[in-house]
């Protein structure tokens, strides 16, 4: 329907508009100048404004994102699972790759980024608790399978959490840019970030 088109194209332009300069460096006549809308008043028709519009696109990608970790830890769990943290850290990291809406890493993790650290208050009031059931299934079996002391282990879990959402945020800058990027490219560049972070929740040796 060409409706179902137009409100695409608006999401898209929005998207890829917010990801490169901000929310808040975003018009509503910028994205509708992107999408070569005529009608000025589209984006109020089928959003109803600019911040629904964000919250629309916020919600679209943690929904997506929060579906494939729950799918795989439900595979997971109902083998018993998960039985180590390095399986626990790949439904952390694999979920948030391929988000375009065509294949491709897409934009959104650019987007949320900036979202976030710009306008804090109002992307915590859009995700709530509704869209990150699964990243919170992952650290409760970080948790179990863990052995770092809990006082310890807490803080690294905010390492982790800030550590990976600007990791996988320049992977996908780089990835976009260039689909067979020398560094990013390689599965073994995801495989040693899946050490990393596994790293990150362990003990070292004698502590």
């Amino acid at each position: 329907m060409k409706a179902d088109i137009a409100r695409d194209a608006i999401k898209r332009a929005a998207q890829s508009l917010f990801a490169a300069r901000g929310v808040d460096a975003v018009s509503v006549r910028d994205i509708l100048t992107a999408t070569g809308q005529r009608n000025g008043a589209s984006l109020h028709y089928y959003f109803g404004s600019k911040d629904d519009l964000v919250a629309q696109l916020v919600i679209d990608g943690a929904r997506l994102i929060d579906d494939r970790r729950n799918a795989r830890l439900d595979a997971l769990e109902a083998g018993g699972g998960p039985h180590s943290l390095r399986e626990v850290m790949e439904v952390l990291i694999l979920p948030s790759t391929d988000l375009g809406r065509d294949g491709g890493e897409g934009d959104y993790l650019r987007f949320i980024s900036t979202f976030s650290l710009q306008n804090r208050a109002a992307f915590d009031a859009i995700v709530g608790d509704g869209w990150n059931r699964g990243y919170q299934r992952c650290l409760d079996h970080i948790r179990r399978l863990a052995t770092a002391p809990s006082e310890v282990l807490e803080r690294r879990l905010v390492f982790l959490s800030l550590g990976l959402r600007a990791i996988m945020t320049a992977r996908e800058a780089a990835v976009a840019a260039h689909p067979d990027h020398a560094f990013w490219g390689p599965a073994a560049t995801l495989d040693d970030l899946v050490e990393t972070l596994v790293g990150m929740v362990t003990p070292a040796r004698g502590a």
